[in-house]
């Protein structure tokens, strides 16, 4: 596959709604041609302990960020025509269509490509898991800001050109 966007999410608390950030990596003809990062007033608007422990963002970081429909305007261009890859998809396609659900947006039926899936394919009994720094290791990438969403789409990029 030579031309995907990479996506991961962040999110405040336990639902898939509350989308904090997202990055993306968008890849065409097997090089990374764009990378964009936003932070996102999640919803519902509050973090836990748990997952700003996770990724370091708190509720003063987005208080006066953009709501989702907004930011998802400026990618939604970007991204058109092409399959959405993310390490572990469920999570990543589940907050997608969470959020455009909880603004009633009409979901546009993304296919999406999960990266830990090839990896317990094609690496099977040699790595020792298939979480997203492990794997991006094996593929050459040093992951040096794990959870951060840009740098965890930069490595899925760089695993999926390997992968996929």
């Amino acid at each position: 596959m030579d031309n995907f966007a990479a996506i991961d999410f962040e999110t405040a608390n336990n639902r898939r709604s509350s989308v904090c950030s997202v990055g993306v990596v968008i890849v065409r003809e097997g090089k990374i041609v764009n990378k964009i990062y936003r932070l996102i007033r999640p919803v519902p608007n509050f973090y836990t302990y748990w997952t700003t422990k996770v990724h370091g963002l708190t509720l003063e970081d987005t208080a006066d960020a953009s709501l989702f429909p907004e930011i998802w305007a400026d990618i939604a261009p970007l991204i058109e025509g092409l399959p959405l890859v993310a390490h572990n998809s469920s999570f990543d396609e589940g907050c997608l269509k969470a959020v455009f659900g909880e603004y009633g947006m009409d979901y546009p039926d993304y296919k999406f490509y999960c990266t830990c899936k090839a990896a317990r394919h094609r690496f099977r009994g040699i790595l020792p898991n298939y979480q997203l720094h492990t794997v991006a290791e094996h593929c050459g990438y040093d992951l040096k800001n794990h959870h951060h969403a840009l740098a965890d789409a930069e490595a899925c990029a760089v695993i999926a050109l390997r992968l996929l």
